[in-house]
């Protein structure tokens, strides 16, 4: 019953779930700000995956999609191309030499607020527009755990419940270290704070 409801509700993979379809809600708005940019165009889509573009039923005409991430890049079909490399520094692209610069829960990920303010100072630098997706801190369902309130626990009790309880998207991690690892990981953002990064942007 447990992971029905977690189905049914955070994991985006399915269908039907409520995380899918807020999504899909959130890329139709996505659609209207591209639908005024001039075509053909390039999205840099940071920690972005085909399945994900797939799963939206993107079909745009003229439009090129550089997948970015860590990891070593998997062979990809048109109009995609993988690259690996790093949100914080960019240094494969020049200044404003793409078109949307594209991420959808990544900035919070980065484990520091300087890393936060690095990829903000590279989209910008990179990128002659942007759209950049974030859960937000004060929503009251951690969106990682899934669990409520679990990003106001004090870190010691967070690690404890990451290594001895299934949570979410994060699942079970036994070991303390990468239970820490884990926690440490995700920064999410307030507004006050999005802002900060993106002092120019229509906040949504």
């Amino acid at each position: 019953m447990k992971l029905d409801v977690f189905q049914q509700i955070a994991n985006n993979q399915v269908e039907n779930s409520l995380s899918h379809q807020m999504r899909t809600k959130r890329f139709a708005f996505f659609n209207t700000c591209l639908a005024q940019v001039p075509k053909p165009l390039t999205i840099l889509d940071i920690g972005g995956t085909m399945a994900f573009w797939k799963a939206m039923q993107f079909k745009e005409e003229g439009v090129n999609i550089i997948l970015l991430n860590l990891e070593p890049a998997e062979p990809v079909e048109p109009p995609f191309t993988a690259m690996q490399g790093d949100a914080t520094a960019l240094t494969l692209f020049a200044n404003q030499s793409i078109d949307i610069v594209f991420s959808n829960s990544v900035i919070e990920h980065l484990y520091t607020w300087e890393n936060q303010q690095k990829m903000a100072a590279e989209v910008l630098r990179v990128g002659k527009h942007h759209f950049i997706q974030t859960p937000n801190y004060w929503f009251p369902i951690e969106p990682h755990w899934v669990f409520p309130f679990f990003q106001y626990l004090p870190k010691a009790l967070r690690c404890y419940m990451t290594q001895h309880f299934a949570l979410g998207h994060i699942g079970k991690i036994p070991d303390r270290q990468l239970a820490k690892a884990q926690v440490e990981e995700i920064q999410l953002l307030t507004k006050t704070a999005l802002k900060q990064l993106f002092p120019k942007a229509s906040l949504y």
